[in-house]
């Protein structure tokens, strides 16, 4: 009785049921594997400190499936949704809704921000952990699919996402391609404008790239992400931002 007694009151078991009962309530199903969103919730900071004998114990590795589900499963929605567009035109949107920006508000707007495992060092420092809250809605979707597979994981998407989340109509018709409205601005400026990746780090099993604009021998915007191409398009942001003046 009192073993009894000492697990129903353990700390420890409080806090699984707590994290249990959040994830239930973020995915609409009790997990059948709660192992999987224990991972999915555990920064490579955290991971790091915590390190175990196979040297995977973060959600580096979910991130990289649940990044490959959401891919497809965006993909073939908006192939039926608009489907006199072309392979420009879908890229393009598919990129606004899977970029880091993008998931790191989604994963704050579940809920995800507060569940988070993460070193406390990087929480004081925000600029190490700004990605924490998309990694953490990839590795989590890379976690359903695996507990419940792609069907559930589709309609999580689509439903408690993309339908709750995502305004459709106004994210097609804004232009957030910002390396090409930076290039747009500098040739009606007369302007020279040059991106640089600086610096290539290896982040456990992904790649971290920095970019900078150099606008007339001058850097005036710095980016990172995990392609080249993410990396520019923070760093033309950036630029755009001071040349704009806001």
């Amino acid at each position: 009785m009192i073993h009894f007694l000492k697990g129903l009151f353990n700390p420890k078991n409080n806090q699984i049921r707590k994290i249990e009962d959040e994830i239930r309530y973020i995915i609409g199903r009790k997990p059948k594997n709660i192992q999987l969103y224990f991972l999915a919730l555990k920064h490579n900071s955290y991971g790091r400190s915590q390190m175990n004998d196979n040297g995977h114990d973060n959600n580096e590795r979910l991130e990289y499936l649940g990044d490959a589900v959401l891919g497809a499963i965006v993909a073939e929605f908006l192939f039926k949704k608009y489907p006199y567009k072309d392979e420009g035109f879908l890229t393009e949107i598919r990129s606004r809704i899977v970029k880091r920006e993008s998931l790191n508000e989604l994963g704050h707007k579940i809920g995800l921000d507060k569940l988070i495992q993460v070193d406390h060092s990087h929480r004081r420092n925000p600029s190490s952990f700004k990605s924490a809250n998309g990694n953490a809605l990839e590795a989590l979707l890379g976690a359903i699919y695996l507990d419940r597979g792609y069907h559930f994981t589709k309609k999580f998407v689509l439903h408690k996402l993309i339908e709750t989340h995502i305004d459709m109509k106004s994210l097609v018709e804004n232009d957030t391609n910002f390396k090409s409205q930076l290039i747009e601005w500098a040739q009606r400026q007369g302007k020279i404008l040059v991106f640089q990746i600086i610096e290539e780090k290896s982040m456990g099993s992904y790649k971290e790239f920095v970019s900078q604009v150099v606008i007339d021998d001058e850097i005036l915007g710095t980016g990172t992400g995990h392609s080249k191409k993410k990396a520019e398009q923070e760093a033309a942001m950036e630029a755009l931002k001071t040349v704009m003046g806001s």
